[in-house]
């Protein structure tokens, strides 16, 4: 690993060496291992769009692992504007040691990558939201899923988050499926990647087709940041696809249900589902702070031995 741009620049044997990292750093922290492998080292933090999840785990991931978190807002540096992209990757590349940027275009974090010295991270972009998808599938590792042999069904809109989760299981020979309506689906270069990894995927219309036998239904809002001028037509064209308890009664009895956060409760999902005894949505969220803390270790070019 040099940046962590796109899911699919990984291969199998790396996403499957980070889940062993984040375990480890993970169980560390929580038997009160406070060693700091990556003291005196800085991550610039740039961020173009609000944040929770990423923000909190970035910034309390470096702390955990000794290093600093700068926060650059997006107005701030105003890349591409104040400032052209790759100027803004020379210049951070001579003070701090890595960059982790949530942006909307895709393209930034690919210019960023491209022109920087030092590691680049995605934290999202409009196409991808890599660190996200490993922190998914790191749930499920960790539940002692075989990656290998599960059906894992997307419900709802074809996103960058979609996009992540469908090469990270192509790596890991995960049978993936999506229900969408008809013009929301996953891009067709996204989709021609994952069949080109070697992926199983199926895209279909129904829900039910995609929940039945499923291990993991998946769902991510219906109106994603940017896209409320479309709340209208978004809302009638998704009405069908809510992750409710009629549609996970499809699904195998064992089967666990996601959610990136945050929730738009009562449209993609129900709150009998989200809270009840199926969703692992906390714990998705909890793994983005140990995954990501693997992506920063493994990345900055520390040894588990110093952990």
């Amino acid at each position: 690993m040099k940046h962590l741009v796109s899911a699919g620049d990984l291969t199998r044997e790396e996403i499957l060496g980070l889940f062993r990292v984040a375990a480890d750093l993970k169980h560390g922290w929580k038997v009160g291992r406070r060693e700091a492998p990556l003291a005196g080292r800085s991550i610039a933090l740039i961020f173009e769009k609000p944040s929770l999840r990423t923000r909190v785990t970035f910034e309390v991931g470096a702390l955990q692992l000794g290093a600093r978190g700068v926060y650059l807002a997006g107005g701030e540096i105003g890349l591409g504007t104040r400032e052209a992209v790759p100027d803004v990757a020379r210049n951070l590349s001579l003070w701090v040691d890595a960059i982790a940027a949530r942006v909307y275009a895709h393209a930034t974090v690919e210019s960023l990558a491209a022109h920087a010295g030092i590691p680049v991270i995605n934290g999202l972009s409009d196409a991808e939201h890599p660190c996200q998808a490993l922190a998914d599938f790191f749930t499920l590792w960790e539940r002692g899923l075989d990656l290998g042999a599960i059906r894992v069904a997307w419900i709802g809109d074809g996103n960058n988050v979609c996009h992540s989760l469908l090469l990270t299981g192509a790596l890991l020979g995960a049978s993936m499926v999506v229900a969408c309506p008809p013009g929301y689906e996953p891009a067709a270069a996204v989709q021609a990647r994952v069949r080109r990894l070697g992926g199983r995927l199926d895209i279909v219309h129904d829900p039910r087709d995609a929940a039945t036998g499923a291990d993991v239904l998946y769902t991510d809002v219906w109106i994603s940041m940017g896209q409320e001028a479309e709340r209208v037509q978004r809302l009638e064209a998704f009405s069908r696809y809510q992750v409710n308890e009629r549609l996970l009664g499809f699904a195998k009895p064992t089967a666990l249900v996601m959610h990136c956060l945050p929730a738009h409760r009562g449209e993609e999902i129900t709150d009998a589902v989200l809270d009840g005894p199926r969703s692992v949505a906390l714990e998705q969220a909890e793994n983005r702070l140990h995954a990501q803390k693997a992506v920063l270790f493994e990345l900055l070019g520390a040894s588990l031995d110093d952990a």
